[in-house]
Formats: C-alpha cells, structure tokens, sequence
C-alpha cells in the first residue's frame, strides 16, 4: 500500500469528519492533493469531484427542509447552475501560474469566512429581519449575490458553504436547518455543473480524486455518529488553526522567492 494512497485517504477522511462536525474540510483536501504532485487547478477540479458525494448525501438528508422551500428552488438551482458554469469556465480560462498566485489570497478569504462567519450571518440575520418586505430591486440583488456565490464555488470550493450560508441569513432565512439543507442544494448543484465541466476538459485526477472522495465519506459517516461526543467548539479552533496554517504556507511558497 504506498504511501500516497494512505495519505490522500486520510486527508479525505479528516476532511469528512471536519466537514460534518464543524466545516472546513478543503483545508486539508486540496493542499494534501497538490502535496502529492497534482497541479494546482487539477487539485481544486479533483477536490471539487471529491466533496461532492458529501454534499449530496447531506441534502438527501435534509430532503424535508428543502421541500418546503419547493417554490424557491426552480430559480435557487439556475441561478446555481449557471453560476457553477461560469465559475469552472474562469478556472479553465486561468492561467496556472496566476491560479497558484491566487491560491493563498484565495483561501486567506475563505479563513476570514470560516472564522467571523458566525458573526457575519448574525448580522445579516439582522438586517434581513429588518427589511423583511424586501422591493423588487432588493430581490433582483439577492439573485446577482446567488450568481456570486455560485461562481465562486464553481472557481473554487473551499468556504462556498459560508458563502452560501451569509447568502441565505441575507434572504431572510432563520432556521438552521433549512439553511443548512439549502446551502447543500447549492453546493451540490454547484460541484455537479462544475464537475461535469472539469470531466469534459480531462481536469480531474480520478485516481487521487476517489481516494480522498473514499477518505471523505468514510469521515463523514463516523462522524455523523461520535459529533454528539466531540467538542465541537475545540473542532472549531482547529480547522482555524489548520487554515491559518495552510494559508501561511501558500502565501511563504507564492512570494517567498
């Protein structure tokens, strides 16, 4: 069994326990795949492929959530689709060396997400609970923002579920669980678009792909039943520590020279 096989398995296996109990998991997934050889945009297509099984599986299982928003989702998913497309056409378009460049101010942003996140939607909640009779041109912005959103996780996976979330607190949406079914809707419209791109342009590294896509499910269904005994909020503090990390070190490799 060679070593880049365990690696990459249990990258995607802490991946998975970090992405149910407390998000994050692209932290560990998309350096552990450029870590063995992968080139950059290659990683982020292959680490898209990756945590996509694990966006799924979480929507089929807030199905109910999301069923009760039935007349939100015609436009929520086109907006998505469209959005992912665009977002994996840029990447396409990117060159290499400049993608590798944007990599660390890339995941500086999704750090700062995951890190004032909680206090971000808590002041969006806010304000949507403020201007709940939105006009027709606050609606018109609420779309553009999706599209956002969405473009952004078909150019780059790690933190869109924040993102998603920060989009859903801004359109009124209070229950967790719901906003938690719906931020998986989106992601998971999101990856398959975008994969379907990344297949039709042969960017996908299948092999170390499964293997962390193994890794991740395997994580998430053991975490799904030891989260109630894990201390959340410790998880918390290290998958900001892993992030900040992480970011240090593509910012040192970047511009160190």
């Amino acid at each position: 069994m060679s070593f880049e096989l365990v690696f990459l398995f249990f990258a995607g296996f802490f991946g998975g326990v970090l992405n149910s109990i407390a998000g994050g998991g692209s932290f560990i997934t998309f350096p552990a795949l450029i870590f063995v050889g992968i080139p950059p945009i290659m990683a982020n297509a292959s680490n898209t492929f990756a945590s996509c099984a694990g966006y799924m599986s979480g929507t089929y299982a807030f199905r109910k959530e999301i069923s009760a928003h039935k007349d939100q989702l015609p436009l929520i998913i086109t907006i998505s689709l469209i959005g992912g497309i665009l977002g994996a056409w840029l990447l396409l378009k990117t060159p290499e060396v400049l993608f590798r460049e944007a990599i660390p101010w890339l995941l500086l942003f999704a750090s700062v997400l995951f890190i004032f996140g909680g206090k971000i939607n808590a002041t969006l909640k806010k304000m949507a609970a403020n201007h709940q009779h939105a006009s027709s041109i606050g609606g018109l912005l609420l779309i553009i923002i999706l599209l956002g959103v969405a473009t952004y996780g078909g150019f780059f996976n790690a933190g869109l579920g924040i993102i998603t979330l920060s989009y859903l607190a801004l359109a009124g949406h209070t229950n967790i669980n719901t906003m938690n079914g719906l931020k998986l809707l989106v992601s998971s419209t999101v990856s398959l678009i975008a994969i379907a791109v990344f297949i039709f342009n042969d960017l996908i590294a299948w092999y170390e792909g499964t293997i962390v896509l193994c890794g991740t499910l395997a994580g998430g269904y053991i975490a799904a039943h030891v989260s109630r005994q894990l201390p959340q909020e410790k998880v918390r503090y290290f998958v900001i520590i892993a992030s900040i990390i992480t970011t240090l070190y593509f910012f040192f490799d970047s511009y160190a020279n």
